[in-house]
């Protein structure tokens, strides 16, 4: 009877363990579960409807009522073959790399110099916070102001100089460089905190065994510093070559995109093709966005592979 019972016994403690872990299961997917929705409902919808949104052929009437007749790839046909394409495109590429070589470099610099923990030093960190801080649309009011042709203060301080005034905003030839130098300024903080964030994960060891090894400033940051903030560096430059190319409100503010698309860039021309005219051109507007996605995720493949290789 005794054997019969311990038999019988036997099995609970696993059917116990297989049911803590279903339930273990069941907690984890609940857990998950407001992560997925938000991502099927802010990115993953979003991306589906623009993308049905380019292939085919939308009007406002047919954007409310949802009969769009279906269209393939003649939106993008049409995107490729007009004039504006070219142009906007060479403009993406330029401010996109432009303004992360300049956002880098200072941010790093920067972030070399508050290394030093000197007086002030949290301070000024927090005042170089600002651009980043505050709301686009302040930013980028501010800078038209500053450079505005006839009372903007940059052109007073190069009056200072002899220079005589610069249509920043007017010119075909200066627009771009002009919401680059904007955008550039903003960018700087990002850069300069996940910088100094992996500055600080250095430890001072490292330098210290260098320099007792005769290794000059130049060599421990060339072949010290830098190459340990590899990892940090890659996740800076990535982010911001993602949120470079997609940068709409400073250019929008500053220029609109002219003077006649001087400054355009696949940002804007989405945005005016889409919303930006009388008659809105849905489909090729959404084209255009696709294309801005393809791009982005182009270069940031292509930067995590050379990155893995070298």
């Amino acid at each position: 009877m005794s054997d019969i019972t311990r038999t019988a016994v036997r099995p609970a403690p696993a059917l116990s363990r297989a049911g803590r872990a279903r339930s273990g299961q069941w907690a984890a997917w609940a857990f998950l579960a407001p992560i997925v929705l938000y991502l099927l409902v802010f990115y993953a919808y979003p991306l589906f409807r623009n993308v049905e949104l380019s292939l085919r052929h939308y009007t406002v009437r047919s954007f409310v009522q949802g009969d769009a007749p279906f269209a393939g790839f003649a939106n993008y046909a049409k995107v490729f073959a007009d004039a504006t394409f070219g142009p906007a495109l060479w403009h993406t590429v330029v401010f996109t790399l432009v303004s992360l070589a300049f956002q880098f470099v200072i941010g790093l610099a920067l972030a070399l110099f508050f290394l030093k923990n000197f007086r002030l030093s949290a301070t000024l960190r927090g005042l170089f916070l600002v651009p980043w801080l505050l709301p686009l649309i302040v930013s980028g009011s501010t800078w038209s102001w500053m450079l505005n042709s006839d009372s903007g203060v940059v052109n007073a301080v190069l009056a200072w100089f002899g220079i005589g005034p610069v249509n920043w905003l007017t010119s075909p030839d200066w627009s771009l460089w002009s919401v680059i130098i904007a955008n550039i300024w903003i960018g700087i903080p990002f850069n300069l905190v996940v910088l100094y964030s992996g500055l600080q994960a250095i430890s001072p060891a490292i330098h210290e065994a260098a320099a007792l090894d005769g290794a000059g400033g130049w060599q421990r940051f060339w072949k010290v510093t830098f190459p340990l903030l590899r990892p940090v560096s890659a996740i800076t430059l990535l982010l911001g070559l993602v949120y470079t190319l997609k940068v709409f409100d400073i250019i929008w503010i500053m220029t609109k995109g002219g003077p006649s698309g001087a400054s355009t860039t696949f940002a804007t021309w989405s945005y005016r093709l889409g919303f930006g005219n009388l008659v809105p051109s849905f489909g090729p507007g959404a084209a255009v966005g696709n294309l801005l996605i393809v791009m982005a995720l182009v270069f940031g493949l292509v930067y995590i592979r050379r990155r893995v290789v070298t």
